[in-house]
């Protein structure tokens, strides 16, 4: 058995593994709420035993139940951020790759060079300095400092597919720009673009999950995994659980997307089907 046979048969273990840990802490946090019930009466700060099998927190409350009420908020705001900042970003980096006009190429992409200046965190700070945002405003905010960074990959990536003579081609025959952009060159920009959501949605994770543990976006007492690490970290050493419990969920939903995507892009029998070219134009010649 080569090498690489053995390695293509690891493959399906590698994404089954990928998907329960990415799945674990998605369906808790998504399914949470559901689960939780009626809140039980408050027993003393960081005990364990009375029917709290994982403690109570720093306020009494019961661990296991904070958990699964606190997972929602970061999953779906972290999910409307990527969302949000692909929507914006792709058209972005199409139209400055596709585009002959110098002026709109800069019009478009140096503003995005000022805010890719300014550190993420620091930004999102800044701004829940001067208004308080809730979940809605957390979320756009973490999409507009992604914006930059992403718009600069997807420009870079379908400049390189833009240049090729199948898309000159395409313009010789009459495409519409639409055809060019999200028929030719998206599709050849598709598996990197993939790549980068992977590691973009963790960062969004970890922006979104920072930016609750400092405060912003959340109540200092809401059901959040973010909070519950933050709120809890003085009696860890008491009572471990009302910190690790939710501090290993977020890790493993950050590390096992991005796993999922890499095995995902490098799955078993997968292949790289090339895309067809357009027939080039034939000039007709005079006898």
């Amino acid at each position: 058995m080569t090498p690489r046979t053995s390695t293509a048969r690891r493959r399906p273990g590698r994404f089954a593994l990928a998907l329960l840990i990415t799945a674990v802490p998605l369906l808790i946090a998504l399914l949470g709420p559901l689960l939780a019930g009626e809140p039980g009466p408050r027993a003393a700060s960081f005990t364990l035993g009375g029917g709290h099998w994982a403690g109570t927190d720093f306020v009494g409350r019961d661990v296991w139940r904070q958990v699964l009420l606190g997972g929602r908020t970061v999953v779906l705001t972290a999910l409307a951020a990527t969302a949000l900042a692909y929507a914006v970003s792709l058209p972005l980096g199409l139209i400055s790759a596709l585009t002959h006009r110098g002026w709109l190429e800069e019009l478009l992409m140096r503003p995005l060079d000022v805010l890719l200046a300014v550190p993420s965190l620091l930004l999102i700070l800044l701004a829940a300095a001067v208004f308080s945002p809730g979940t809605t405003g957390l979320a756009l905010l973490v999409a507009l400092v992604n914006i930059p960074d992403a718009a600069r990959i997807i420009r870079a990536t379908a400049a390189e597919a833009a240049a090729r003579s199948a898309v000159e081609a395409l313009r010789m025959q009459g495409e519409t720009w639409w055809r060019m952009a999200v028929g030719y060159v998206g599709r050849s920009a598709l598996r990197t673009l993939a790549a980068d959501a992977g590691t973009r949605l963790t960062g969004v994770l970890y922006l979104v999950a920072t930016a609750a543990f400092l405060g912003v976006g959340v109540a200092p007492d809401a059901a959040d995994w973010a909070v519950m690490v933050d709120r809890n970290r003085t009696g860890l050493f008491v009572q471990p659980w009302a910190v690790v419990l939710p501090a290993v969920l977020i890790v493993a939903l950050t590390m096992g997307a991005n796993l999922l995507f890499d095995a995902a892009l490098t799955g078993p029998g997968r292949r790289r089907t090339p895309l067809r070219e357009p027939s080039p134009v034939r000039k007709e010649t005079r006898p």
